[in-house]
């Protein structure tokens, strides 16, 4: 008898396991927030608590996004800590784009400085006037100990024809050749069963809060949204290495 009541008692507690291990699951599937912005076409990244009560700081697909915790209202901007003088918007994309450049080393086009004393990685297009700007002044970057390492960063979009151009570029060959040639306003050649993770940095740029070019990201993970002289840019990187 006492073996009965001890094996009824462990059905009825590993149910009531069950079922709240089922409720925990469902309100885990079911978050407001992220279901509101899936209605918008937006992926939730990362919830966080924001520094102003009843505000959430929401990472998405599309840079960082402020929701009440039901996901009624949304709101997009800089916050910023005024007695600091901190853009907090800013410090939560930072982190999420030094982390998330790691996965897309091997797939960025690289002009090394000989000296080498900084990094920075640009997210650039062909067509981009700026950008083409920056690209003839690189021997200034890399006389400066600056190695560029760019993504690809189509404004037009991925049915654009600056994103076949660009596709066909980190297909060539000789990539960094190939993107010099077509910054000079030079035809891009077609490139057959070309492969190449275009989309995917476009997306990422999306994601980091990019929407022009050139967008430079400096080795904290800051951003300097267009074009920055050498000189300009060898200073922001020295101090951004002494704080």
């Amino acid at each position: 008898m006492k073996k009965l009541f001890l094996a009824a008692a462990l059905a009825v507690g590993a149910s009531a396991y069950a079922t709240e291990a089922t409720k925990t699951e469902s309100t885990l599937a079911i978050n407001p927030i992220q279901q509101s912005l899936a209605n918008l076409g937006l992926s939730v990244n990362d919830i966080t608590d924001s520094p102003i009560a009843g505000l959430k700081t929401v990472i998405t697909d599309r840079g960082v996004f402020y929701s009440s915790p039901d996901g009624r209202y949304l709101m997009q901007g800089a916050l910023i800590d005024v007695p600091n003088r901190k853009n907090l918007t800013e410090d939560a994309l930072s982190g999420v784009r030094k982390e998330g450049l790691k996965d897309y080393q091997d797939s960025m086009i690289v002009y090394k400085a000989e000296n080498e004393k900084h990094q920075v990685t640009i997210f650039t297009d062909i067509t981009c006037g700026y950008c083409r700007k920056l690209h003839r002044e690189l021997d200034d970057y890399l006389n400066a100990g600056i190695t560029v390492k760019y993504m690809a960063f189509p404004r037009g979009g991925l049915q654009s024809q600056g994103y076949e151009d660009l596709m066909n570029v980190w297909c060539a060959k000789d990539a960094a050749t190939a993107l010099t040639e077509a910054k000079a306003g030079n035809p891009v050649e077609d490139v057959k069963n070309c492969s190449a993770p275009v989309a995917e940095h476009y997306q990422l740029g999306q994601k980091f809060g990019i929407s022009g070019t050139p967008a430079i990201i400096l080795e904290d993970g800051s951003i300097i949204p267009g074009y920055q002289p050498a000189a300009e840019l060898a200073g922001a990187l020295e101090r951004n290495a002494k704080s």
